[in-house]
């Protein structure tokens, strides 16, 4: 089928960045989320990203125009019954996805794709609590997904040629480069981040180093762009822990184990550059400052 019109659920750093991309790339995109502020904050949290790229002379100034023109803001689900292609950028929740898919099926045309940018959760799963598993898969975008060039697709057990064909020659289209995974907990990106984060944070728990070592040493000795906690940070620590907990849980190998300061960090709310204090605290004016 011809995808041109895409639904994006989630307002959210990744709901927006999602609507962002399928906007340049020509496609007409309908936003919608449950939380009215979010969904009135992402065309201009769209449009600051954007400007971003014209000042950097990656797309022209027409370019940001046509494309912001293309997004639509929908109050309710039902405005979904247009779409070819959705795709689900909600919570990290199982339950959560799996309630959002029971409330479009009704909705959605019956060729139309469902998709779902899960970064852990089984694909399989979540398509069979839908009336079209062999139209559903994952597609993980990476964050910040302007700027990030991955896009991993994931197969269900019953998704079909067809589904997988357009998906990927959809991310072809959006100028991305696309690594099949199979649906195991985590796919492949976070099955081998999301320990590496984990690790660090034991690192600093057990008082091998302290937070500003730790991402010193992983920036300068193994040339990471940033370090583990404070990509942790950027991630969520939120969001860490229940990819973990999917890995643990899926797996059944203690050397998943979530880490329990970092368990600790998200009871206390300290879920990173969201919340204001992660492993580092962003609340000042200067540079971020370790608690740890």
């Amino acid at each position: 089928m011809t995808i041109k019109t895409v639904g994006v659920v989630g307002a959210g750093q990744m709901g927006t960045g999602i609507a962002h991309v399928f906007t340049l790339a020509n496609y007409d995109v309908r936003l919608f989320d449950v939380s009215d502020t979010a969904l009135q904050k992402a065309p201009a949290t769209i449009a600051k990203n954007m400007d971003r790229q014209v000042r950097r002379e990656l797309i022209s100034e027409e370019e940001r125009a046509a494309a912001l023109g293309r997004l639509k803001l929908l109050e309710s689900v039902e405005g979904f019954s247009e779409v070819d292609l959705v795709v689900e950028a909600a919570s990290e929740n199982e339950e959560i996805k799996k309630k959002i898919f029971a409330s479009l099926c009704p909705i959605v045309k019956p060729e139309a794709i469902l998709t779902s940018n899960t970064s852990s959760i089984s694909i399989t799963r979540l398509a069979a609590a839908t009336d079209r598993p062999e139209r559903f898969m994952g597609l993980h975008f990476m964050n910040p997904v302007p700027v990030m060039q991955l896009v991993e697709l994931i197969r269900g057990i019953a998704t079909d040629e067809p589904t997988f064909t357009a998906v990927r020659d959809v991310v072809d289209a959006l100028g991305k480069t696309t690594a099949t995974a199979e649906d195991f907990p985590a796919f492949i990106v976070n099955r081998i981040l999301l320990p590496m984060i984990n690790e660090a944070v034991y690192t600093l728990y057990e008082g091998v180093g302290s937070v500003s070592s730790i991402d010193t040493a992983m920036r300068l000795g193994a040339n990471h762009p940033m370090g583990p906690l404070q990509l942790a940070d950027f991630i969520g620590l939120d969001i860490c822990l229940a990819i973990m907990n999917v890995l643990h849980d899926g797996l059944a190998d203690t050397k998943y184990r979530p880490c329990p300061l970092l368990v600790k960090y998200v009871e206390a709310g300290w879920l990173g550059r969201k919340s204001g204090r992660g492993f580092y605290d962003y609340r000042g004016e200067g540079d971020p400052v370790p608690t740890r």
